[in-house]
C-alpha cells in the first residue's frame, strides 16, 4: 500500500482542534481585557459640585383679600364723619369706596374712601401688597422686609436699634482693657497718650493756668443760661410701632392749605410675612385756625391697622 505524503498545514482533525483552541484563547483574553476597566477606587469626584443649594421657603400668603369690603361699616362711619350729612345715594357711594386699578389682584390691591363737608374733608386709602422673591436663595418674607425698610427710610423714620451687647461680652471687654493697661511698662502712662493731646515736635505746650483760675474752655460763660432745647416729645412723633404685625411704623405730616387751612396725613405701615399693608388717613380743614388733632387721627389709623392685621391672621 502506498503511503500519503505528509503536508504541513493540513486540515485534519488535529489541525482543526488546534485552531479552535487558539481562537477561544484569544477571545478569552480580549474579553478579560475589556471587562477589567478602571478600578472603582481610582474614580475621582468633582469637589466643586457639592450638595444642591437650599431653596428659600415661599411666603405665607398666596392671595390677598378684597380691600373695599374689608372695613366694617361702623369703622367707616367713624373714619368718615362727614358722610353722615350726605344724601343717601352719596353716603352709600362714600362708604362703598373706589377700588384701585391693579394688573394682578393676587399681588396688589387697594381702595380709597372720601367724605367732604364745607368745613372739613376726610380721605382714607388702603394699599395691600404681596411681595414675591424671584431669587430661590431669598425668601418672600425677606424680600418683603427689604421693601418695608425702603419705605421706612423714605419716610425718614430711623430703623429700630439693634440689641445691646450682653453683660458677659461687656465684662470680657472691660477685663481685656484692664489687662492691657496693667501690662504697660513703668512710666509709659505718666504723659499724654500718643496722638491724643501731645504737642507736635518743635512747639511748646501752653503754660498751665495759675492756681485757682478756671480751666480754659470749660464751664459756662458768666451770665449765660442753659442751652435751649427743642420741644418736649409728646409721644405722637413719627416712630416705630410695636405689637403690630412683624414690623410697623407710623408717620405724621402736617401741611398748610391755602391761607388758613391745614391738612394732616397719618400713615401706618406694617408687614406680616410677605404682605405689606399701608393705611393712609387724612383730614383737611378749611377756614379754621386749628390743625387737625394728631392724637385722634393716629388712634383711628392704628385701630384700623390692627383690625387688618387680625384679618390677615384668620
Amino acid at each position: 500500500m502506498q503511503r500519503k505524503r505528509y503536508a504541513p498545514g493540513g486540515t485534519g482533525p488535529a489541525a482543526r482542534t488546534a485552531v479552535v483552541l487558539a481562537v477561544g484563547l484569544g477571545l478569552g483574553i480580549g474579553l478579560t481585557g475589556c471587562s477589567a476597566g478602571t478600578p472603582t477606587d481610582d474614580i475621582t469626584v468633582d469637589a466643586k459640585a457639592g450638595p444642591a443649594a437650599p431653596v428659600a421657603p415661599p411666603g405665607r400668603y398666596r392671595t390677598l383679600f378684597e380691600p373695599c369690603g374689608s372695613i366694617p361699616g361702623g369703622t367707616l362711619k367713624d373714619l368718615l364723619p362727614g358722610a353722615a350729612a350726605l344724601a343717601d345715594a352719596e353716603r352709600e357711594k362714600a362708604y362703598r369706596g373706589v377700588s384701585a386699578v391693579t394688573y394682578d389682584t393676587d399681588r396688589r390691591v387697594g381702595c380709597t374712601w372720601k367724605a367732604d363737608t364745607p368745613d372739613v374733608s376726610h380721605r382714607l386709602a388702603l394699599d395691600v401688597e404681596r411681595v414675591v422673591s424671584y431669587d430661590t436663595a431669598v425668601s418672600d418674607a425677606d424680600r418683603a422686609q427689604e421693601v418695608f425698610v425702603r419705605k421706612q427710610l423714605a419716610a425718614r423714620i430711623p430703623l429700630a436699634p439693634t440689641a445691646p451687647p450682653t453683660p458677659t461680652a461687656t465684662a470680657t471687654a472691660t477685663a481685656t482693657a484692664t489687662a492691657s493697661g496693667a501690662s504697660t511698662p513703668s512710666g509709659a502712662g505718666t504723659g499724654p497718650a500718643q496722638g491724643q493731646g501731645k504737642p507736635p515736635t518743635g512747639t511748646t505746650a501752653p503754660p498751665a493756668p495759675p492756681t485757682g483760675a478756671p480751666p480754659t474752655g470749660t464751664g459756662t460763660a458768666t451770665g449765660t443760661g442753659p442751652t435751649p432745647s427743642g420741644p418736649a416729645p409728646t409721644g405722637l412723633e413719627p416712630r416705630v410701632l410695636a405689637g403690630l404685625g412683624d414690623v410697623a411704623y407710623l408717620d405724621d405730616v402736617l401741611n398748610t392749605v391755602g391761607a388758613s387751612g391745614y391738612e394732616r396725613a397719618v400713615s401706618v405701615v406694617f408687614r406680616t410675612s410677605n404682605v405689606i399693608v399701608t393705611v393712609s388717613y387724612r383730614e383737611q380743614t378749611r377756614g379754621s385756625a386749628e390743625a387737625p388733632d394728631s392724637g385722634e387721627l393716629q388712634e383711628k389709623a392704628r385701630n384700623l391697622a390692627r383690625l387688618l392685621a387680625e384679618r390677615l391672621e384668620e
